[in-house]
């Protein structure tokens, strides 16, 4: 630790040692590309707040270089212009990268990861398996056994004996459990009354913490780290293991049950077809959490109760208003219900950033020339929150900009909304989310009423997905007692 220490002081020492000088120069309201990086280092602990001002103040797009033995040359925007133009109109000179799938090697060669033809073969795969009947219904049987035997229970428990519990704890259970449920066809059965450890949680957690510093560090000084097996890359080393020691215990588990059924041949295509299912499980174990926990936060306004009112709607005159659960036919066209979730994306997108590499030199819309090894970085945390797209009240909740005056949802453009990403590369599992998640919330917010402990501040972790770093501290109380 205290060798880690000393290496970390040093890389510190240098860079400001070199740019310190030009820290406070700024040109056009925009940090100088050279000082950028040092403040980038500075505010790394609120990374995605100081990323939002500078684009602010840039209007929209801001260029930051660092030395020549880093290899940091990047271009942050949230121009929605650009987001078109490199995610959809000139898409083939803009793959992820060789540098992309370095950082993120956690998740092998799978659909996240892959580009060109590897890449397409995977979507028509993965499209052809989730479009499928027979998968719908089994997500619609999983999430709703989930939210009642798993979920419910431990909300009902915290509430009886007052318990504080970790919402977002809670809720990483339940995607997790889920996906691998739709995965695998196993449940692990993290959520439940017991909260038993899981390895696998604390592993995708430091994995993704390291993967974001190897966005704002130099590569020279992660290759050293690794080569050291210390720091953040020593912890990253561990959680893959994990990951890969859970993953494969999965796929035996699972070729173990085909060769029982004497369907060798069949299965092993489906395995081989959807293996980026398999890689990708860790990646939907947070990222359908996050904005569960911060639309748990807005749970206690009068947005909460406009939809309870809405869901009121719903329930036949003459029959109870007690309800614990609610189908999807139910929610699926509720309209205040779906802007609250829209709204809580847009605020606390799950992966707050992505980032291409040019192929060959290009111009973006904004102006800025891009080379390959430019970092072309996406800040969707920032797009949320921009005057020019949502206007003066870009950070109030309200889930009234998902209406149109019709009273219908409102769908705005991907290109602004970027929280499913945008293009050919747009999120396949947008609709299971939106499912999902209604099934979560209705339940929740129909039954329950969260009182958040103002003890422990939410704070946004330093990890390439967004969550706390000390969890959602609350209380729950029985809206029917």
């Amino acid at each position: 630790m205290a060798f880690q220490s000393f290496l970390q002081v040093c890389f510190l020492a240098l860079i400001s040692f070199l740019f310190l000088y030009r820290l406070m120069r700024y040109k056009n309201g925009c940090p100088k590309s050279s000082a950028g990086i040092v403040e980038l280092l500075l505010n790394v602990h609120r990374v995605h707040d100081w990323c939002t001002e500078t684009l602010e103040s840039c209007k929209g797009t801001f260029v930051l270089e660092g030395p020549w033995f880093a290899k940091m040359n990047l271009v942050a925007t949230c121009d929605p212009a650009n987001a078109h133009y490199v995610m959809s109109s000139n898409f083939d000179n803009f793959p992820k990268g060789p540098e992309y799938k370095q950082m993120f090697d956690i998740l092998g060669d799978g659909i996240f990861n892959s580009d060109l033809d590897l890449w397409k073969n995977q979507r028509i795969a993965a499209q052809g398996f989730m479009r499928h009947h027979l998968f719908h219904q089994f997500l619609l049987r999983t999430s709703r056994d989930k939210v009642e035997m798993g979920l419910m229970p431990i909300i009902d428990h915290a509430a009886k004996h007052g318990l504080v519990i970790n919402l977002e704890d809670i809720f990483q259970r339940f995607t997790f459990d889920s996906a691998c449920i739709l995965v695998t066809g196993s449940d692990p059965s993290s959520l439940s009354l017991e909260l038993p450890q899981v390895l696998f949680s604390k592993a995708v957690h430091d994995g993704e913490q390291a993967i974001f510093y190897r966005h704002v560090k130099p590569r020279s000084f992660t290759k050293l780290q690794k080569w050291l097996n210390i720091g953040q890359e020593g912890k990253y080393k561990k959680a893959s293991k994990v990951v890969d020691d859970v993953l494969s215990e999965y796929i035996c588990q699972k070729r173990k049950e085909v060769n029982k059924l004497n369907q060798q041949l069949v299965s092993k295509d489906v395995l081989e077809r959807h293996r980026s299912e398999y890689d990708n499980c860790c990646d939907g174990h947070d990222e359908h959490c996050s904005y569960l926990v911060h639309l748990a936060g807005f749970q206690a306004s009068n947005s909460g109760n406009k939809i309870i009112e809405e869901l009121e709607s719903k329930i036949p005159i003459g029959e109870t208003k007690w309800r614990l659960l609610f189908n999807v036919d139910e929610v699926k066209n509720l309209v205040y219900l779906h802007g609250a979730l829209c709204e809580a994306l847009r605020l606390y997108p799950p992966v707050p950033f992505n980032h291409k590499e040019p192929v060959k030199p290009d111009i973006l819309p904004s102006g800025h020339p891009v080379h390959p090894k430019t970092k072309i970085l996406f800040s969707v945390y920032s797009m949320g929150r921009m005057k020019s797209i949502w206007g003066e009240d870009c950070y109030e909740f309200k889930p009234e900009r998902w209406i149109n005056e019709r009273g219908e949802i409102k769908h705005e453009s991907s290109y602004e909304f970027l929280s499913f990403g945008a293009g050919p590369r747009i999120c396949l599992g947008k609709e299971t989310s939106f499912i999902q998640m209604k099934a979560v919330a209705s339940a929740l917010i129909y039954n329950d009423r969260i009182h958040v402990m103002e003890e422990t501040p939410v704070v946004s972790a330093v990890s390439v997905v967004l969550h706390t770093e000390n969890g959602l501290m609350t209380r729950i109380s029985k809206r029917w007692e």
